[in-house]
């Protein structure tokens, strides 16, 4: 049943809106992808660029990491509805709203303990290696355990 405020607003011809992200009315800055991106990395604590595991897996997919856009999940929550791009979801169980192919792991300090992840990243990355090398398929890269 509508509020006597709404019937009022609706008798005076009023339109009423609703905000769909009201967060940006409260300071949150909208985020965007540079075009050079070709794989997010989403998590609580971004990874050192220079961390050895996580290199090797950017290698495993032909990237560098100059080809990667880290975002905490709040920062990746504020992505434009429209955005495209393959990610890495690291320690964050809740998939992105974002067109692509999405890899998850443990965090990188667990996942560098793990064999078993290490394993399931690697099958999830030849599960979707159209996405990540859509002209000539797997590049012959391997993770070590």
């Amino acid at each position: 049943m509508a509020s006597r405020r709404d019937w009022l607003l609706q008798q005076l011809g009023i339109t009423q809106w609703t905000l769909r992200r009201p967060g940006v009315l409260q300071g949150e800055v909208a985020v965007s992808v540079p075009p050079n991106v070709r794989l997010l990395v989403v998590a609580q604590d971004l990874p050192d660029h220079h961390d050895p595991l996580f290199c090797d897996v950017l290698h495993s997919l032909d990237l560098i990491p100059l080809q990667t856009y880290s975002l905490t999940p709040e920062q990746a929550a504020m992505l434009p509805e429209n955005t495209e791009c393959n990610s890495w979801r690291l320690g964050v169980a809740e998939p992105l709203a974002v067109a692509g192919a999405q890899l998850y792991s443990p965090a990188l300090a667990e996942l560098s303990q793990d064999a078993g992840a290490k394993r399931a990243l690697w099958q999830q990355i030849c599960h979707y290696e159209q996405h990540f090398y859509p002209d000539n398929g797997r590049s012959g890269h391997s993770l070590q355990d």
